[in-house]
Order: C-alpha cells, then structure tokens, then sequence
C-alpha cells in the first residue's frame, strides 16, 4: 500500500528498491565470509609480519644487522619457515608489499610458502600515515588511489585479506568530530574496495596508547571511534560478514600515574566498549598489542577472553611486535640460532593461541617477556 500516491507516481515502486545496492554477487559474499571465519577459528590468530622498510630497519637496528634487502628477506623467511606446529595457532600472516614479492632461499615466494602451511597470506595496503589538516596535530592515511587495482593485483597472486591502519590520539583536545569521521570514512572506502576484489578487509582505528588518560577515558573514546567507524562501514554497504576489526585493548595511558589496573580491569573495560558499538554480524576481533610487552599482551588478551559479557565475535590477536620480540633476540641475526628463534616464535604463538581461547595460565615466557615496546606515536 502507498502511502505517498503522489511520489509514487513519480518513482515507481519498482525502481526505488534499486537503492538498495548489491556490489557483490552471493557467492562473493559466502567467499569473503569464509575466509574471515578461517581467519579467527578457535585458537587461532594473525602475524603481523607488515612492517615498513624502515621500520623492519629500525628491529634490525636492535640486534646489530643491517637493514638491506637480503636480511629482511631472511628475517621474513626465519619466521615463514617456522615448523608446521606454528600452523595450530596462526591463521593468517600480514605481508609488507616487498615481502609478499619475496623468495626464500630454495626460490619458493614466500606466499607459496605460507600457503603450503595451511597459512593464510595477507597484505597491508596503506601507504602511511600523514598529517590532517585543520586539526590539532592529527592524521588520517593515504593510499586510496590506485587501490582497486592493487588488490587485484593481489589476489591474483594468492593474497587474501588486507589491512589498513589508522590513529587516533587521546589529549585535551583530541580526538577531534573531523578525525573520527575521516578516518572511518577512510577505512570505510577501503573496506569496499577490498571486499570488490574479493579480500577480506580488516578495519584497523587505533586509539594510541600515548597520554595520561585514565582508563575510563580509554574506554570512552574508543566507544565513540568505534561508533563513528560502524556508521560509516554501514554508509558504504560494506559486507560485515567478510570483515575483521583490529581495535586497540582498552588500557590508560602509557603515562598514566593514577589507579593500578588489573588485566581484569582493562578487560572489562575492552568488552564494554565492543559490545556497545560492534555489530554481532562482524566475523571476528583481532586485537593488535599497542606496544605492550609480549606477556602482558598475552594475559590481557586471556582476561579478556574470560570476561562475563556477551561476546558475540571471536576475540583473539594480530600482533607484531609482541609475537616478534624475543624471536629477534634469539635470532641476532645468525643462522645457526634459526631453531631457537623458531623456538621462541612457538611459545609466543602458543601462549596467544591459549589465551585467544581464556585458556593461558603462564610458564610461556620469552626472552623479551618483560621488555616494554612501546613507541610513542608508533608509525609505520
């Protein structure tokens, strides 16, 4: 029944429902859904292996070795060639562009490599984080242009889901209306694009962890940066099924000096802040480490798997620095320490693979357990 005969004598019942578009086809969208689900399987988690030039240069740097092409293609291979036990708790690895084009040393591409694992290869495709104009001191992230045919190009060589990361920073006066809804609608068009050249996007706004805010302002402003990022997500038609967020865990300020709190305590504050704003149709949360120690990022991701909410998504881990840290060390670049760093990256995987599942109970540690690896206003 109309309600309006006078517009719809104007539109045709008929045609006012192509508003409604459709951009992938139902088998694009069972695709996309798969691999998101494969992505976040019980126990399961994502190696951030996605690292700049620059900033792979800057790990090298720690133990001693020189940041050339040849040494990140060995570092890369050292973690790639893990023994296949690290298959049980990592789901996918994120390649830097120079990575997913590299070879180990029998002439394999590392793709194939993580592939023959049962691995799933993924891609960051950003191109970093720039200033924001008008603003006080913030950032959005470029790479929009060109993308579409980036990402064919990548799932042409056998590349399946991607990543994109933008920061949004707690001050006085930050963040500001403009950068949330910039940078959501950034990821947002991202997001589209991927799920059109059949990857799965993960959507990554990271609420830094510079600052002295407490953690009831860390809850806060991720609720609204997250709020500001699932209204554009739904503006653009994205497919909630084939994606995967990548939040920041909720935690004060890394300069914090009030209240100590417990990985209890920023777990229910991380919870709090999904359950208010993330659709249940989303496929899964994979939470990046922000700097945290490698054990602390494990028991907080436990704690978080234990809380007393409803959790509708797989909560579980994509992280870089706190998987790769005592690997590093172990390495210091030497061949003839590749199975004790191979060694190293298995417990960590292990140790996130439990705790992905509130099963962690310690006696995991690595070398750099304790090591802080915060990096104030971390950048790619």
């Amino acid at each position: 029944m109309c309600f309006a005969p006078d517009v719809c004598d104007i539109v045709p019942v008929a045609k006012m429902a192509s508003r409604f578009v459709n951009y992938l086809s139902p088998q694009q969208e069972a695709e996309l859904a798969d691999i998101a689900r494969r992505l976040v399987a019980p126990g399961k988690g994502i190696l951030a292996a996605d690292e700049s030039i620059s900033t792979c240069g800057k790990r090298l740097q720690e133990i001693n070795v020189e940041n050339s092409e040849d040494n990140r293609r060995r570092y890369r291979e050292l973690l790639f060639s893990c023994e296949d036990a690290m298959a049980e708790h990592v789901s996918g690895v994120i390649l830097f562009d120079e990575t997913a084009r590299q070879y180990d040393s029998f002439g394999t591409p590392f793709v194939k490599c993580l592939e023959r694992k049962g691995i799933i290869p993924g891609i960051k495709v950003d191109k970093g984080v720039v200033p924001l104009a008008g603003t006080h001191g913030e950032s959005t992230t470029t790479g929009l242009d060109g993308l579409k045919e980036r990402c064919d190009e990548y799932k042409s060589m056998g590349i399946h889901f991607a990543k994109w990361r933008c920061v949004l920073k707690i001050s006085k006066f930050t963040p500001s209306y403009l950068a949330m809804l910039e940078n959501a609608n950034v990821l947002a068009r991202y997001a589209s694009i991927c799920q059109q050249s059949g990857l799965v996007p993960i959507v990554e706004p990271e609420v830094l962890p510079d600052g002295d805010h407490d953690l009831e302002t860390a809850r806060r402003i991720t609720e609204e940066v997250l709020a500001f990022q699932y209204k554009a997500l739904a503006d653009h038609h994205v497919f909630l099924e084939g994606t995967l967020l990548k939040p920041n865990m909720v935690t004060a300020g890394q300069s914090y000096q009030g209240r100590y709190n417990s990985p209890e305590d920023n777990a229910m504050a991380t919870v709090q802040a999904l359950y208010r704003t993330v659709p249940a149709a989303v496929a899964g949360v994979v939470f990046l480490s922000g700097g945290q120690g490698e054990e602390s990022a494990t028991i907080n991701l436990n704690a978080i798997n234990k809380v007393p909410l409803r959790r509708p998504w797989p909560l579980t881990f994509s992280f870089g620095r706190a998987l790769q840290a005592s690997v590093l060390q172990a390495w210091q670049g030497k061949d003839e320490n590749r199975k004790h760093a191979h060694d190293e990256l298995l417990k960590r995987v292990k140790a996130n693979g439990l705790a992905a599942q509130g099963k962690y109970q310690g006696g995991l540690e690595g070398m750099a357990a304790g090591k802080s690896l915060f990096v104030k206003d971390h950048a790619y």
